[in-house]
């Protein structure tokens, strides 16, 4: 039987969700570069598509564009190209309609998985379109596969098939991501001074060094100092990423122009744009504030510095016989990302699997405990939190000065009902790291239930803007000042979005903004989603909401909502 390409519709829906992705979401340009060619080759004018043609129509490059002297649209494909198979590595691993970039050519390939040749709506001749000869496409593993066994299967050998459908996947060429999932180098060079204006040294001198400094507190990084002459720091050999910018003048408003690049392929990774007004220009910390803005994202599990990392912990189901502490790490934070159940028991599995020098170090006996406290229900829980206090007690006596293990002592405490240790601890955990995103984002959400409403939102706008896109439970803080606002549709939808991550307080507020709005059915949902949660029904609804939260406002604010709602008095103050 002939194969049979994928109808129209079942591009643009895949095409839907790449677009949705968050690694490709978050870049405008590679969004639309990839919509462009797909949407053209739809269209029937695969032969349009011309490096010249997508500099022009997408990149925003003038109608002079040489794309001989300007290699961006090269640059931006390969981009593309590796975030394509990393979609498909993870996320997309379970797409039947695949879209692929052939190296060499600007034109898709639209591929159903299971048949051995990817087939083009339409079709455009194969003339390669990238300056220098097109490299070999890589040889696809699954249809190598499907040659293989549909010979073996002719030849009648159903047993041995049944063998290497198990095998295969795992023997032959090592997965690439296993490979370059460790933890990142990166060298940081001075910023160059196109202001030209001498006086403006200050907006560029020393930045490099405080670039190395912010994200030396990071421990998932490796980081040095490459200025003008011999580098300085960890990294002896070729660094994985190279960092250095510049800044100039625009509309007499200076801007920074950050470049992230690969230096064993020569690719630009990733570019950042900050625009300064001349206020914050004239600051004498503005150094320190351009470095804090470029620090939050980069030492972010987000940010483009772990990306192969993401898609390795975020793609597998088990990390088992490819665990380091980097990786486990990295595990603890994809965790973080969702907080669902599955995610911690990936990363709890991942640091059981260390060597016992490696799980004595500071960070791996902080995110245990955190991981054995979070993912403890039932009458085990305080067990849990006194275990996790004892390795927490460890951690912080073999690191004494890391933000991530402070940040953790912080979370239990808090969870523990102990809002001035929780928050002496935030202190700390900030103090050690200012970029420390899940930090800031965490004491956000503790000073919102606190009843310091407004001062949670402004950190937790800092937390949302550091490194989009933001997890659901970034959002606490401005679920309350929302609803404080009489916002009541805006609070539901960021409450419903927060409950995504947090099974009480999340539900409580969406059953609060729904009453204000009316919303019987939205109601419903979420108080059956309250009753159903393990924690209060072995304490009661407010009471365990007093451990969370101690504002006594908002708290008698939930708990006459739920009596409205119907939750007897009993179900409030003691097991039910």
């Amino acid at each position: 039987m002939a194969n049979q390409g994928p109808q129209s519709e079942e591009v643009e829906a895949a095409l839907g969700r790449l677009l949705a992705w968050p690694e490709i979401a978050r870049s405008p340009q590679l969004a639309a570069f990839l919509d462009y060619i797909v949407r053209r080759t739809l269209r029937n004018e695969a032969t349009a598509i011309k490096a010249y043609a997508i500099a022009v129509d997408v990149l925003g490059r003038p109608s002079g564009f040489d794309p001989q002297s300007d290699p961006i649209v090269r640059v931006q494909a390969r981009r593309l190209r590796s975030l394509l198979d990393h979609y498909y590595s993870a996320d997309g691993q379970d797409e039947r309609v695949r879209i692929e970039l052939p190296v060499g050519r600007y034109v898709p390939e639209f591929v159903v998985v299971g048949q051995s040749v990817p087939l083009l709506l339409a079709r455009a001749d194969d003339t390669v379109d990238e300056a220098g000869p097109a490299a070999p496409a890589r040889p696809r593993h699954r249809r190598r596969r499907s040659v293989a066994i549909a010979a073996l299967t002719a030849a009648g050998i159903l047993a041995i098939v049944a063998v290497l459908a198990f095998l295969v996947p795992h023997l032959g060429t090592p997965d690439p991501l296993s490979e370059t999932a460790t933890r990142p180098s990166l060298a940081i060079k001075e910023f160059e001074n196109l202001t030209g204006d001498p006086s403006a040294v200050s907006l560029s001198a020393g930045l490099a060094l405080e670039l190395v400094t912010d994200l030396e507190q990071f421990e998932t990084l490796t980081v040095s100092y490459s200025g003008s002459g011999t580098p300085v720091g960890a990294v002896d050999a070729t660094p994985d990423f190279v960092l250095n910018g510049i800044v100039r003048m625009d509309e007499g408003k200076p801007q920074y122009s950050v470049i992230l690049s690969d230096p064993t392929q020569n690719d630009v990774v990733w570019t950042r744009i900050i625009s300064l007004s001349a206020a914050e220009a004239d600051r004498p910390d503005v150094l320190d504030s351009v470095s804090g803005i470029l620090s939050r994202e980069l030492g972010s599990f987000r940010g483009p510095l772990h990306a192969n990392a993401r898609a390795l912990v975020q793609g597998r189901r088990s990390l088992a016989g490819m665990e380091t502490l980097y990786r486990c790490r990295m595990a603890f934070d994809a965790y973080r990302e969702t907080s669902s159940t599955a995610a911690g028991e990936k990363a709890q599995s991942c640091f059981a699997a260390l060597d016992e020098e490696t799980r004595q170090r500071g960070v791996a006996l902080a995110a245990e405990a955190s991981l054995l406290v979070e993912l403890s229900g039932g009458t085990m829980a305080d067990a849990a939190a006194n275990e996790a206090s004892r390795l927490l007690d460890e951690a912080q006596q073999v690191s004494p000065t890391n933000s991530f293990v402070w940040e953790q002592r912080a979370r239990l405490e808090e969870r523990r009902g102990r809002h001035d240790a929780a928050e002496a601890a935030y202190n700390s955990a900030l103090q050690l790291n200012p970029s420390n995103l899940d930090a800031i984002a965490a004491r956000a959400r503790h000073l919102a239930f606190l009843g310091r409403v407004s001062q949670g939102a402004a950190l937790a706008r800092v937390a949302i803007e550091g490194a989009p896109p933001a997890p659901p439970w970034y959002h606490a803080a401005l679920v309350l000042e929302r609803f404080d606002a009489g916002e009541f549709d805006a609070a539901l939808a960021s409450a419903e979005l927060y409950a995504r991550a947090d099974a009480e307080v999340g539900p409580v507020l969406a059953v609060m903004a729904a009453q204000r709005l009316g919303r019987r059915e939205t109601v419903s949902r979420y108080l059956a989603q309250v009753m159903d949660t393990d924690s209060f029904r072995r304490l009661g609804v407010v009471a365990q909401l007093r451990r969370r939260l101690a504002d006594p406002t908002r708290l008698s604010a939930m708990r006459q909502s739920l009596l409205d709602a119907g939750v007897p008095m009993q179900a409030l103050y003691s097991a039910f």
